[in-house]
């Protein structure tokens, strides 16, 4: 076995292959008991969190006891921790048990050679490396700017916390992976934090004392990312019609179908026709948002049903929209309500409501399970599915509130982060009940340990329409590189931003970056971001738009790529979009995180910064060729010219594919 518990003079040591992880002695114990009180304050999303620990207590004292170990403090010998080697299928697994439920925090000091490199932590967007900085796992708005030294995010965080951080995510995972082949999660939904603060230390705080920290090794990178996905839960395939074309976003009513026309008749791939505002639209101070009752607005979008009919006439899948929460002045919400389907006030038996910022949503209860059922069948089965749709943007689970009363009792604090885990399984469930796993997808940005299993494809949340380091168009990247390493195959993002405030507006040169990166993620999809009439569409100009219908057409050549590596991530678990160290493991890659392979033979490196007409390109071992003029380069730096349309792009020339890159250099190339 790699990890096995030695007992030591005065301590033991926890060994990977006979190197010490955790080194606890009497005198230095690495492992420490408490009682914290949380402080937290919740605005749309946004979490302050603080914590009053009443007591921290080093486990100076242990003894052996039936292949365990008991933990104690000499001072208080009444409060035991039982720490447990245990040997799983996939893994080891040290699991700490506590003798008193009022011990609520546990400290833990891991060791790590100052070389090591660690990488993980759920979906980042700031930092793909780890190294250096500190980390909560709660989920979250992620924030806008992201950035404490700009004045947009000092902005925001003044109006409702809002701003954020560079850790703050809608997908956090305490899971992390070292560069020494081996990967520690810890098995539990409270909030944690991975501090990485210290050269040669790993530190970890938890909210319960009740944890598993999991531990895998494999030879190869590779092979332990399989082994995360086996852990966390395998993605189904995308369809084809979702890697074969580009999706278009466009939320006008009526007049939708009339761009929409106009957008196919460019020559654009089209293969979808992403709707979320078929539910109708809420007017609010933040822009154009929806009204939250999951179920066709024929105001809106008269004869629907009829509209849908005849785009899969012609080979094109209707989306739409929904998410976990009912606006209460909507009939579902009623329906809800009548059914005691929603999650309570913790001081009395009406239903919990959320501010959403100019409205309130009722929350149902994913801990009662015919709550469960009810919105899988009478919502997305009846509402959606049967209607239609092939596809939705699965929105929000991140807001579970901390005071609410839940069906199973269960704490709120614990329950905030798994809830994207029961949304993803509430819409996973739903399109299983219709048959319809292998057609019909919806993609998430919240998520938790396990999401992997329910959740089919991840898109990277609320970008800003910009390229700021911390919260723009390169964050899209980071996104997908440090989820995929977790065992989520497949990610994408909103194709020209989201978020505009305060005078952040798309700019062309935005647009067009963005173009050229959706166009080499498994699925292209156009979004018309907050604000739609303050903002540069993909039909705005003729430029934009044949650009847009250029680069789709480029994205609908590659699917014969996409579908096998799609068909690797599912036997494999390996996701599309890879940092480079995951299959050249030299420390030379380990901060790269603005290119990325795609598949194993080819590289991708956007242009993901303003003003830039070419960018350096680092190349690793083996024969790489252009894309786009068949030019043969080398391993090491290159400085790549990159015009709209040709973002730099290599292949292997080696590749099974090399006929299908041959003839999109011959379609599309210089």
């Amino acid at each position: 076995m790699p990890f096995k518990i030695i007992l030591q003079q005065g301590g033991f040591d926890l060994l990977r292959d006979d190197v010490s992880m955790l080194a606890h002695r009497d005198d230095a114990p690495a492992i420490m008991l408490g009682i914290g009180v949380p402080n937290l304050e919740m605005v749309r999303g946004n979490f302050r969190i603080d914590d009053l620990v009443e007591m921290r207590l080093a486990l100076d004292c242990f003894a052996a006891s039936d292949g365990a170990i008991r933990l104690w403090n000499a001072a208080r010998p009444d409060l035991v921790v039982t720490l447990e080697l245990a040997q799983r299928a996939q893994q080891s697994a040290l699991e700490l048990r506590c003798s008193d439920p009022a011990l609520n925090r546990v400290w833990i000091d891991m060791q790590c050679e100052t070389s090591e490199a660690f990488w993980g932590g759920g979906e980042q967007m700031s930092y793909l490396r780890l190294n250096g900085r500190r980390f909560p796992f709660w989920t979250s708005e992620p924030g806008v700017g992201r950035d404490k030294s700009t004045a947009l995010t000092q902005t925001m965080d003044a109006k409702g916390l809002a701003g954020g951080d560079y850790w703050t995510t809608n997908y956090p995972q305490p899971t992390w992976l070292s560069s020494a082949r081996y990967a520690v999660h810890l098995e539990t939904t409270a909030y944690s934090v991975l501090d990485l603060t210290e050269k040669g230390r790993v530190g970890i705080e938890c909210w319960s004392a009740n944890v598993d920290l999991e531990l895998f090794e494999a030879p190869s990178l590779p092979n332990l990312v399989t082994k995360l996905s086996d852990r966390f839960g395998r993605q189904p395939p995308l369809p084809e019609w979702a890697i074969s074309g580009a999706i278009v976003g466009l939320k006008d009513g009526a007049d939708t179908f009339d761009r929409f026309e106009t957008i196919a008749a460019s020559g654009a791939a089209i293969t979808g026709l992403w709707c979320e505002d078929w539910v109708g639209i809420r007017q609010t101070s933040f822009g154009k948002r929806l009204f939250w009752d999951w179920k066709w607005n024929a105001t809106r979008y008269p004869d629907l049903s009829a509209r849908i009919a005849a785009l899969a006439g012609r080979g094109i899948r209707f989306l739409g929209y929904v998410n976990p929460y009912l606006a209460v002045d909507g009939a579902l919400y009623q329906e809800a309500l009548a059914q005691n389907y929603l999650a309570l006030r913790q001081d009395s038996d009406k239903p919990y409501a959320v501010d959403f910022g100019e409205f309130d949503a009722g929350v149902v209860d994913f801990t009662n399970p015919n709550a469960t059922n009810w919105f899988a069948d009478r919502i997305i089965g009846q509402e959606m599915l049967d209607f239609g749709l092939s596809g939705w943007m699965a929105d929000f689970g991140e807001y579970l509130p901390t005071d609410v009363r839940l069906f199973d009792g269960s704490d709120p604090m614990e329950a905030h982060n798994r809830w994207p885990v029961l949304w993803a399984k509430v819409n996973a469930d739903a399109i299983a009940s219709r048959g319809k796993t292998d057609d019909a997808t919806f993609f998430m940005r919240a998520g938790f340990s396990g999401v992997q299993a329910h959740c089919p494809l991840l898109w990277a949340g609320d970008q800003c329409v910009d390229f700021t380091r911390h919260d723009g168009i390169n964050t899209v990247i980071t996104a997908a590189l440090s989820s995929g390493l977790l065992g989520n195959a497949y990610h994408h993002s909103d194709l020209g931003g989201y978020t505009s405030l305060h005078g952040v507006v798309r700019t062309a040169e935005l647009m067009h970056r963005w173009i050229d990166l959706a166009a080499f993620a498994p699925v292209m999809r156009s979004h018309e971001g907050n604000r739609p009439s303050n903002n540069l569409q993909i039909d705005s100009s003729p430029e934009i738009l044949t650009h847009f219908a250029r680069m789709s057409q480029v994205h609908a050549q590659l699917a014969p790529y996409v579908r096998a590596v799609c068909d690797e991530a599912v036997a494999t678990g390996l996701p599309l979009q890879r940092p480079l160290f995951l299959h050249y493991d030299d420390p030379e890659y380990h901060d790269i995180q603005d290119q990325y392979l795609y598949g194993a033979d080819m590289i991708v490196a956007p242009v993901v910064e303003e003003g830039y007409e070419s960018r350096l390109v680092i190349l690793p071992q083996g024969a790489w060729v252009h894309l786009w003029t068949g030019a043969l380069y080398g391993k090491g730096t290159h400085d790549i010219a990159a015009p709209h349309g040709q973002p730099p792009v290599f292949t292997r020339q080696d590749s099974a594919h090399a006929d299908l890159f041959a003839s999109i250099r011959a379609a599309f190339g210089a």
